[in-house]
């Protein structure tokens, strides 16, 4: 959102976000302070509703003329932008040597993208994604099943689906984990405090279950684990 807010800027574009109420207040002020618009919807309503941020959005792009849809979800330019620097990127820094891949799913572009590039480069690579209670990734990865009775409402910002977005990509992921809201805030204090790495809420998650995996490995494993946001987004809320 922010890197688009602030292309907008340069390019003097009307920018317009639909949000969940769920998501933190400091994100909302940050977007708004580059010049972007924010439409707050509510959390607890289905993909479909006509009242949530997916179709809030849609129905803006619909109803303004000239207008733009990202959809950052099934726009697949995301998966490939992280396949022709991400990837490239991580491979290059760990010399190749990395055995294991570790990245909350939410969009799902984050994990699809650096996936592909690296099981291309490796196919031993392990890729271990991260997802949250109230999401049905784990499951449909599991079974197959897209489980509705999975969905229910969570604090956790960035992670976790109540739809399949197009930049899904089951076939590179070798396992989900799931991690509570608890641990994952609890976490992302954690790593402040004793790392000074100073991140965001869905970061906790994927650090938490990094950890959690990486239990079992032995000391010759090379984990990276992304960790895509900044803890000043989330200073009410953890």
């Amino acid at each position: 959102g922010m890197g688009l807010a602030l292309v907008a800027a340069v390019k003097g574009y009307r920018c317009i976000f639909t949000m969940p109420d769920k998501q933190s207040k400091e994100k909302m002020d940050i977007l708004r302070a580059v010049g972007a618009e924010v439409v707050v919807t509510p959390t607890a309503v289905a993909a479909d509703d006509p009242r949530s941020y997916y179709s809030i959005a849609k129905r803006l792009a619909s109803e303004i003329p000239n207008s733009y849809y990202p959809n950052q979800y099934d726009n697949l330019s995301n998966t490939q932008a992280h396949i022709e620097s991400t990837g490239p990127e991580i491979w290059e820094q760990t010399e190749g040597r990395l055995t294991h891949l570790v990245v909350g799913m939410g969009t799902c572009r984050t994990i699809s993208g650096p996936a592909k590039y690296l099981k291309s480069k490796n196919p031993d690579i392990k890729v271990v994604d991260i997802d949250t209670y109230g999401s049905v990734f784990k499951k449909l990865h599991e079974t197959g099943i897209f489980d509705e009775n999975e969905i229910h409402s969570y604090l956790t910002e960035g992670i976790g689906e109540d739809i399949i977005p197009a930049n899904t990509d089951m076939s590179v992921i070798d396992k989900i984990i799931k991690v509570s809201d608890k641990d994952s805030a609890l976490m992302s204090r954690k790593m402040a405090r004793l790392e000074g790495l100073f991140v965001g809420w869905s970061c906790g998650s994927a650090m938490h279950g990094a950890l959690e995996y990486a239990r079992d490995l032995g000391k010759d494993a090379i984990v990276v684990v992304i960790l895509p946001d900044h803890g000043t987004r989330y200073l009410g809320k953890i």
